[in-house]
């Protein structure tokens, strides 16, 4: 029996006010799978993403998780299914430092003096944990009590992706993870990318560079005007194909 999608959208919409944001729109993502999210500006992108992350509901149409239907009608319904969002201004705080970043909202504290109603931060605890995840996803940040205002764009993006992973996310959405960084920064988070899939974790990445695209990704999924405009497998699928859905010509499967 085939195993149904991790996620899947079906026929959903989202409106706000006179402007449609999403019409109709299907997508999945399996497992252990990388599906771009393209489409030029104002395509429905960033829409799907909140949808996807409970930011903003949709008005109507059926997101399935794991083959049932679900309504993810908050960020922290989305958080316990299993599905972690990486938005595109990484949401870190500058003056706190690499541990307290990954671990912002869901500190540890001290395990002595069990009982008591204010017990002091396990500083210790969550370095040694921070420093093991990044080591395991072969992250080099220098210090992990080094303040993210000093580390370098491609640092602060990894450091928002392994802060994603604590939670043990099922599936992961990147809103373009490699905009503004150099060709070796972007090639860092590409291998972070690639990793997720092998630890079997479903990717999303939405991204305007196709070069990232044919890179990492399984399938893309083309959105025009808030619509589907094209599905592609992506290695087999040529580059100007893809260009062209993206541009408005007419879709393909």
């Amino acid at each position: 029996m085939t195993e149904p999608p991790l996620l899947a959208l079906r026929g959903v919409s989202k409106r706000f006010g006179a402007v449609q944001a999403l019409k109709d729109v299907d997508l999945e993502v399996h497992k252990g799978q990388v599906v771009a999210l393209l489409g030029d500006n104002g395509a429905g992108k960033s829409t799907l993403i909140k949808v996807i992350s409970g930011v903003d509901p949709p008005d109507k149409g059926v997101i399935e998780w794991e083959g049932r239907a679900v309504q993810i009608r908050t960020p922290r319904i989305a958080q316990r299914l299993g599905i972690a969002t990486v938005y595109q201004d990484l949401a870190l705080c500058d003056d706190l430092d690499v541990a307290a970043n990954l671990f912002l909202g869901r500190e540890r504290r001290s395990p002595g003096a069990r009982g008591r109603l204010f017990r002091a931060m396990d500083d210790g605890g969550m370095r040694r944990e921070a420093r093991g995840q990044l080591d395991t996803l072969g992250i080099r940040v220098p210090d992990v009590r080094a303040p993210v205002a000093s580390l370098s764009a491609g640092q602060r993006q990894s450091v928002a992706i392994s802060r994603a992973l604590l939670g043990h996310p099922k599936a992961v959405l990147l809103d373009e993870p490699t905009a503004a960084l150099g060709i070796a920064q972007a090639g860092h988070v590409l291998d972070l990318v690639e990793e997720l899939r092998e630890q079997g974790i479903g990717v999303l990445l939405i991204s305007h560079n196709l070069g990232d695209v044919k890179a990492v990704a399984d399938e893309a999924a083309v959105l025009r005007l808030g619509c589907n405009n094209g599905f592609f497998h992506v290695p087999t699928s040529p580059q100007d194909r893809i260009f062209s859905a993206i541009v408005g010509a007419t879709g393909n499967s």
